[in-house]
């Protein structure tokens, strides 16, 4: 499928999905953001692409909210603002619960709610020179839909300075709270992604996927909850064909049938 706003190349066992408003440095507007929630579908749905590397082209990964975009929500009563900000949260919460693994590849300055998109990357990787913000504060309004995704990432403590100030930071500090795991030079982004992609494309699909759901769902079980379906879900996988697979593999000390 043919999109304007996003770019979608799937090769290699890698679905790479970029953010393609270079002028606007990747800011959503309604388009773009129909156009990445079709291609997340697609990159999720197709059984060639185990990996997701999402990221944005030029010298920005996300800089948030289009100005002419929010130009036009000025006018917008409760309940469209309610509904156009659900778009946001939807694709958010895709991206979140996939069940293949999302590598952030953050290029440049993520803001608003391109934070958002790094937070629920399962690995990002920075460039030392991308910056940081949540904006929303100075604006007059909170950065509300994407506080539970960045929220799980970064726990309140980071949240109180950096919601209530606005500021933008480093990709350091990103590192430090939480948000990115690694951060290399510009000219190294690529080489740590692929690294990455390279080590996620070693573990077995439905593993990673039962892996992403398991922390998704503990947390927010009781102990006794806990103990159950961790007690059947190991059970159910040691007996499962890939999990037989996986484990006569280590044994014989041959690679197992998913590495290519």
């Amino acid at each position: 499928m043919d999109f304007k706003t996003v770019l979608l190349h799937i090769s290699g066992g890698v679905a790479r999905l970029t953010l393609n408003r270079p002028e606007v440095h990747n800011a959503f507007n309604d388009e773009e953001l129909r156009e990445l929630t079709e291609a997340v579908k697609l990159a999720a749905a197709d059984p060639a692409a185990r990996v997701v590397v999402l990221t944005g082209n030029g010298k920005s990964f996300c800089a948030g909210a289009d100005l002419n975009w929010m130009k036009s929500v000025l006018s917008y009563t409760p309940e469209q603002n309610e509904k156009d900000a659900a778009v946001l949260v939807d694709l958010m919460d895709m991206l979140e619960q996939m069940p293949k693994p999302v590598v952030g590849r953050i290029n440049g300055a993520a803001v608003g709610g391109g934070v958002g998109l790094t937070a629920v990357c399962d690995i990002a990787i920075a460039s030392s020179e991308a910056k940081f913000g949540f904006g929303e504060a100075k604006l007059g309004i909170i950065p509300a839909m994407i506080s539970p995704y960045v929220l799980r990432k970064i726990g309140p403590g980071p949240a109180r300075e950096l919601f209530l100030t606005g500021d933008r930071f480093s990709a350091d500090r990103a590192k430090e709270i939480g948000l990115v795991n690694e951060v290399v030079p510009p000219e190294k982004l690529d080489e740590a992604v692929n690294a990455k992609v390279a080590s996620l494309l070693t573990s077995a699909p439905n593993a990673v996927a039962e892996a992403k759901k398991l922390i998704r769902l503990v947390p927010g079980m009781s102990a006794g909850e806990a103990r159950e379906y961790t007690l059947a879900k190991i059970a159910e996988l040691r007996s499962a064909p890939e999990g037989q697979e996986g484990m006569k593999a280590f044994l014989e000390k041959r690679k197992a049938n998913w590495i290519k």
